[in-house]
């Protein structure tokens, strides 16, 4: 399952929900009709909840689920995840991928120098950063840029990188 979205807290008294949105496909996944797990700590089974209505406000979506019209109905679902299956991402451009494809990726520079591994990618503003872990030492941030990210291979889990000039220092 792939996460779209984790539950923060309750909005009001009438069943909503405030969603920090982890998709970037927000009118997709958030629209009303759409199906969502909610996977919570200590839950062995996710819970299938259709949405019934959907609105932004400030950096979060709202969300009502058709059956739960009271604070009291939603209240447990705090800090929850909601998810998707795999089967059900929307289909990206060529040479675009998921998050989840990338983390656990070998990054090897275009010298044959192994980096280490994708642990996580940040998304500052203006491009993404690659957070490399190496087997010794901090981390390596790697900009997302042409210069730097020469090949991605998700299905070898391999990447390759060009170290430029002061990256590393």
């Amino acid at each position: 399952m792939i996460l779209v979205g984790h539950l923060v807290n309750t909005q009001g008294v009438r069943g909503e929900v405030r969603v920090l949105s982890r998709t970037d496909f927000e009118d997709v996944r958030f629209k009303k009709g759409s199906e969502l797990y909610l996977v919570q700590p200590n839950q062995p089974t996710p819970r299938l909840l259709t949405i019934a209505s959907a609105r932004k406000h400030k950096q979060f979506i709202l969300l009502t689920f058709e059956g739960h019209h009271s604070i009291n109905d939603v209240e447990r679902y705090k800090g929850g995840d909601l998810m998707v299956y795999e089967e059900e991402l929307m289909e990206l451009p060529d040479n675009t991928y998921y998050i989840y494809q990338l983390v656990g990726c070998e990054v090897v520079t275009d010298q044959g120098q192994v980096l280490g591994v994708l642990k996580e990618v940040m998304q500052p503003g203006a491009n993404d950063v690659y957070v490399v872990k190496p087997p010794k030492g901090k981390d390596i941030l790697l900009p997302v840029i042409p210069d730097c990210v020469l090949d991605v291979d998700v299905r070898n889990k391999k990447i390759i990188v060009h170290i430029m000039p002061g990256l590393l220092d």
